[in-house]
């Protein structure tokens, strides 16, 4: 095994042994300590699991929602171990949690050996200033999660799961995961204006990266908000503002720790503070005296009108329901939270002011004595034309040269695009014509090109012969290239297509199927009321629904991409006719998918699943299915009864098209690759069902093959109305 490692890695494996090996000498005998805070973590999570935070998060679970949900809410244990072995593991996670900071504290003395520990000592305040402020983060990022966010979205799972007619029966583990999973994401959120910070004072991310990007962060949280939160908006937004607050704090954070850097000892914070203290103490009276006037005097009806105006029934809260205290006093704290609030904002904005002021604006130089070589790419396109005036050939191919050594291949090409903007403009100015920087351009850019080629580079050696993968990946980037035109027509169908399937399934229509199923299967089975289909993960009715609506919507844009390749495919040789063969080929496997659909849902899926159901009801089992098995379990049985119709005649349909039968045949390995991936994608996370997903069709691919044979009279013609290649008459020759 060590033979297949190389050098560098061996080194670094043997660094890694040596250095734990080191840490473990050095910590030795502090090591009863680092396991007695193990041990104390352990026991303690495990006992607070089991007297008190069960409860807690049952309470939490069901804060939001109706009497008659609660009720039908039910947690369970799958196997007699779930609940022992969950806070064991939970135990286990948080000790290790706790010991590894003091294992880390006792190992110092070998990590100052090898330069992992701070060689400059911080002050304690410092250290303690910063813990302070983390944890307070993620203490807050807790408490927005289990006060606010955690409520409404078990709610409304819930209450979604009940109307499409499933019982939310949660499994433990499944349920205590995604609570702890939720947990920690939003603990570590909160932590965004420290890594903000972070990074942006030791400038390993600039703080004007952070400005400028801010456009894809929004965009980036939006989109994990659709994709990680319920599709209702008023959850999405309750997951995207406070990121976007975050965000926004975190950015003047960051702003206030560079700019101090930066301005390093002509501003102290306290003291540019202390300037404006009239002006910070009114903004906080300002604030609390906003809050009271809220409560006191009707902002509070007018605000839960608007709400009822909106359709939402939620609903603010009055001072004093979700305190332990009176309403006056309840009143007083939500005053003074909204001064103090206040006041920190006023506070924020007057030391940004004066750490701003106190950063002197750069002197400008002469652009022209400006150092080229010392800069990176931005720094490049960011300089002035002057910079590039008298810069010639020779110097810039030698600083690109110099830059594509360094593996700076995009301050090589910055410079060379700053050089010839340099040329054009005086050649504009008529001193010269501008052919030379050509030259140069296209002489750097061929070893850019080839300092930034694919990896499928190793494995072609270079070469794109049709016969090698390179030749696959040209003809791939070719094809798609060809729809690079058409992505915005496609991709809206795909969209309309996946927002409309959710919409209906998500509205109802996964009840109203599995209703009108159950009146196909016999009353003998329907009568005893014993099918019941339950949702063990407090998702899963979500994921089922996005991810049948994919599939739906993967189904109908596939003719379309099709449609629009086909010049693409046909140049490439891979069909030969005219791409309105599309339609026919889309009438044809509709009715193909109809009939097989038919068939599966009138006589294949009643049979199966009255056999499972009657075999259970003779043992006298409750009938529990879960959705994801039960649902896709209906759907191989109906609909995937029609794909399977579809193989064989897509497969005659291909070969109208100009797919030779030989071509078929020589390729089921590669088919074989993609029907598994599609199978893992498209199917529940289980190894079995994905085989029983890829062994059908690939039967399927076979009675393709047989049936191809047989039209094709063993691949002598096909049904495009012309003759084989010569290579495939040989090689049928030789078969």
């Amino acid at each position: 095994m060590s033979s297949a490692l190389d050098e560098d890695t061996r080194r670094t494996l043997d660094a890694g042994r040596e250095t734990a090996g080191a840490m473990l000498r050095s910590a030795q005998k502090d090591l009863q300590k680092v396991f007695i805070v193990f041990l104390v973590g352990f026991i303690g999570s495990f006992y607070a699991l089991r007297l008190y935070i069960w409860e807690f998060l049952r309470n939490v679970t069901e804060a939001r929602m109706s009497a008659a949900t609660a009720e039908d809410l039910q947690i369970i244990a799958q196997t007699p171990f779930d609940v022992i072995l969950l806070q064991a593991k939970i135990g286990l996670i948080t000790g290790i949690i706790m010991a590894i900071p003091v294992f880390l504290y006792f190992s110092r003395d070998a990590l100052e050996e090898r330069g992992w520990w701070p060689s400059t000592p911080v002050a304690r305040w410092k250290i303690a200033a910063g813990g302070l402020l983390s944890a307070t983060l993620f203490v807050a990022g807790l408490v927005y999660g289990y006060a606010v966010f955690f409520p409404v979205m078990f709610s409304f799972l819930a209450n979604n799961a009940i109307s499409a007619g499933f019982k939310p029966t949660y499994s433990i583990v499944l349920w205590a995961q995604f609570i702890f999973l939720l947990t920690l994401s939003f603990g570590l959120a909160a932590q965004l204006p420290l890594v903000m910070s972070a990074l942006s004072y030791t400038e390993i991310v600039p703080y004007e990266t952070f400005r400028d990007r801010w456009r894809y962060a929004v965009v980036g949280m939006v989109a994990a908000g659709a994709l990680f939160t319920p599709p209702d908006p008023f959850t999405q937004i309750m997951w995207a503002v406070p990121m976007l607050v975050l965000y926004g704090f975190s950015l003047y954070l960051a702003k206030v720790v560079v700019t101090a850097k930066r301005g390093s000892e002509r501003l102290d914070v306290w003291t540019a503070a202390g300037r404006h203290w009239n002006l910070i103490l009114g903004v906080g009276v300002v604030g609390g005296f906003l809050v009271y006037a809220f409560y006191a005097y009707g902002g509070l009806e007018r605000a839960n009108d608007l709400l009822a105006w909106m359709g939402t029934s939620r609903r603010l809260l009055t001072p004093g329901s979700t305190l332990p205290v009176t309403p006056a006093v309840a009143l007083a704290v939500w005053t003074t939270a909204g001064g103090l609030v206040a006041g920190a904002v006023g506070f924020m904005y007057f030391v940004y002011a004066e750490l701003e002021a106190a950063v002197e604006p750069a002197e400008v130089g002469d652009p022209t004595e400006i150092d080229l070589s010392a800069l990176d790419a931005d720094g490049i396109r960011a300089a002035p034309p002057e910079a590039f005036a008298d810069l010639s050939e020779e110097e810039a191919l030698t600083m690109a040269n110099e830059a594509m050594d360094d593996d700076e291949k995009e301050k090589a090409r910055a410079i060379l695009e700053r050089f010839d903007e340099a040329e054009e403009r005086r050649a504009a100015e008529g001193e010269g014509e501008g052919d030379a920087p050509q030259s140069a351009s296209e002489e750097i850019g061929d070893r850019a090109s080839r300092a930034g080629g694919t990896f499928l580079d190793e494995f072609t050696d270079g070469e794109t012969d049709e016969d090698d993968i390179g030749g696959y990946y040209t003809d791939v980037a070719f094809i798609l290239d060809s729809l690079t035109s058409r992505a915005f027509r496609i991709a809206a169908v795909f969209g309309i297509v996946l927002a409309s399937t959710f919409g209906w399934l998500y509205t109802g229509g996964i009840g109203r199927v599995f209703e009108q199923f159950l009146s196909q299967l016999p009353d003998d089975v329907t009568a005893t009321d014993q099918i019941e289909v339950v949702a063990l993960h407090p998702m899963e009715a979500l994921i089922f629904e996005v991810k049948f609506s994919t599939l739906i919507a993967v189904l109908v844009t596939l003719p379309i991409v099709a449609y629009y390749a086909w010049p693409a495919l046909r140049e490439r040789g891979f069909v030969r006719g005219n791409r309105n063969l599309i339609f026919g080929w889309v009438a044809a496997l509709v009715v193909g998918l109809f009939a097989g659909f038919a068939l599966g849902y009138t006589t294949v899926a009643p049979t199966v699943i009255s056999y499972l159901v009657a075999e259970g009801v003779r043992a006298e089992m409750v009938i529990a299915y879960r959705i994801t098995n039960f649902f896709w379990l209906i759907f191989f049985t109906t609909a995937g009864i029609g794909l399977l119709t579809d193989v064989p005649v897509l497969m005659l349909l291909l070969n109208t098209a100009g797919v030779s039968y030989r071509t078929m045949r020589d390729r089921w390995r590669e088919v074989t690759v993609g029907i598994l991936g599609f199978a893992a994608v498209a199917t529940p996370a289980d190894v079995m069902t994905m085989f029983l997903v890829t062994i059908p069709l690939m039967v399927a691919y076979g009675v393709g093959l047989g049936v191809l044979f047989a039209v094709t009279l063993g691949g002598r013609r096909d049904l495009s109305g012309s003759e084989p290649s010569e290579g495939d008459q040989g090689a049928d020759a030789e078969v």
